[in-house]
């Protein structure tokens, strides 16, 4: 198959990000994408696009945003979202567990990686119907998430693969990364691929490995996740199996990170097993903290409003799923109805609607008499403060298991809906180690000369938890660091 400077392995946002700065340098780089054509772009492209980023103010997300209106700018309340705030949301989520190099890497490199982007062409709008609400005549933005890719997942992916066309990049479909090539010094010197049933070599002096984690495997989810794991749904490609992981461990790769940790969200109970592409990531439901939820027994079972959604989301997936059956209900009442997010209007949505509580409980089998004794005793719970969904507002519950911290207000105005939730993994976070120019370590810290690494196959960034819009700026910038750093691997060399 000839030979190439460097060689991506995944077309997510984060291998396509490394080609794009490899090839950008001037390395030949090629792309090795395991699924075909039309089901190209990984786990981002089900993505809701949104990506967290360091900002200073309203002047910077217009340098994003060239086409922003002063008439706009003047109508929205970003506020600011400094590093160092970033930083710490990172550290918070993943109680202090996370990398300080990685997350410096990530927190300091977030606004020059979105101008980067913006560079190659990559679209941003504000995320107004997913992280704004009105407050004071203005849309105010929470929770230090504010821009998404144009088209969301889709839109970005296809606007990473754009820019890959315009740098003459090749990218191999239905080409399945098996082995590392390794010479007689344990350089990295190619890949071994499966494509249409046949086993080739391709040889280069570079290769990033950028194919998932494993949380469509679902022998390694129950091996390293637990029991019960191997039940959940998959928001995404059914093509994350672990392959690149594995293939680096297989050649003395570290292992690192939370193996027994995951980003797993509340996911439509009826939803199928993996990513619908058309549907995206609109099988999510995120207005939890604005309702309540229960389990079949009719109990509540953890804090609607611990934080806001984007410091909790990722971590309830988990707690649905040890729920009896794995299902639990968001269930919200007419003065909330214009709160929740366009994913609870979808025609796909697994929806419960009644008059009463009593006729709620019947409808999603639930005993109604625990039901309407849950929302009662939930109801006379609630301490008498000024609700505000913009802002961690204090409107909390008083001498009930579990409270609700923020946002709580009584359920008492019909009709009542009911949404069934189930648990959807979205990445795991066990993986490689590498160091701060993205190459994969050895146990002995040493790096594996010629293999870099970037997204969700990077271990030690998230634990438990993570903020949500993390993961794609995780992707970029690694992405970005890794394809810039086997590129300049190989320039080197040709000196």
């Amino acid at each position: 198959m000839g030979s190439y400077d460097v060689i991506v392995i995944g077309a997510g946002n984060a291998g396509l990000s490394a080609a794009i700065a490899a090839s950008e340098l001037g390395a030949k780089t090629l792309v090795l994408e395991r699924a075909p054509v039309h089901l190209r772009g990984g786990n981002s492209y089900f993505t809701g696009g949104l990506f967290r980023f360091a900002y200073n103010g309203i002047d910077d997300i217009r340098s994003l945003i060239s086409e922003m209106s002063d008439k706009e700018s003047e109508n929205v309340d970003v506020g600011s979202y400094p590093k160092n705030k970033f930083y710490e949301d990172v550290m918070r989520v993943t109680e202090g567990l996370a990398d300080p190099q990685l997350v410096e890497i990530l927190t300091s490199n977030s606004f020059s990686t979105m101008e980067w982007l913006a560079s190659h062409r990559i679209p941003w709008i504000l995320a107004y119907g997913r992280q704004a609400f009105e407050d004071s005549g203005k849309m105010k933005f929470w929770g230090g998430l504010i821009l998404e890719a144009v088209g969301a997942g889709k839109g970005l992916s296809d606007s990473q693969f754009s820019a890959l066309d315009k740098l003459g990049v090749e990218v191999m479909y239905d080409s399945r990364a098996i082995s590392l090539l390794i010479d007689q010094n344990s350089k990295v010197e190619g890949v071994k691929v499966r494509r249409s049933k046949q086993m080739i070599e391709i040889n280069a002096s570079s290769v990033v490995l950028a194919s998932g984690g494993f949380e469509s495997n679902p022998e390694m989810r129950t091996r390293y996740l637990g029991p019960g794991w191997e039940l959940a749904k998959v928001r995404g490609t059914q093509f994350n199996t672990g392959d690149g992981i594995q293939m680096a461990l297989d050649v003395g790769a570290q292992s690192f990170g939370h193996w027994s940790g995951c980003h797993s969200v509340q996911w439509d109970f009826n939803s199928p097993n993996f990513g619908d592409r058309n549907i995206a990531d609109l099988f999510q439901k995120h207005s939890y903290p604005f309702g309540i939820l229960v389990n079949i027994l009719g109990e509540r079972f953890l804090d609607e409003g611990a934080d806001f959604r984007n410091y909790t989301y990722a971590k309830y997936g988990r707690e649905v799923l040890h729920q009896p059956q794995r299902i639990a209900f968001q269930i919200f009442d007419e003065k909330t109805k214009h709160l929740l997010r366009d994913e609870y209007n979808i025609p796909q949505v697994s929806k419960v609607t009644a008059s009463s509580i009593e006729e709620l409980g019947e409808g999603i089998g639930v005993d109604p008499a625990v039901l309407a004794k849950t929302v009662s005793d939930f109801n006379n719970s609630i301490v008498d403060a000024e609700f505000n969904p913009t802002l961690l507002d204090q409107k909390c519950t008083q001498g009930i298991f579990p409270p609700k911290s923020n946002w709580a207000q009584p359920i008492d105005t019909p009709p009542y809906s009911a949404f069934a939730v189930t648990c959807g993994i979205t990445f795991t976070f066990g993986g490689l180690r590498i160091n701060s120019n993205a190459q994969v370590l050895e146990n002995d810290d040493c790096p594996i000369e010629g293999l870099y690494a970037a997204g969700e196959l990077v271990g030690g960034l998230f634990y438990n938890n993570y903020p949500g819009g993390a993961g794609l700026m995780a992707g970029s910038v690694f992405g970005r660091l890794a394809g810039e750093s086997a590129a300049n691997n190989v320039l080197i060399g040709k000196l």
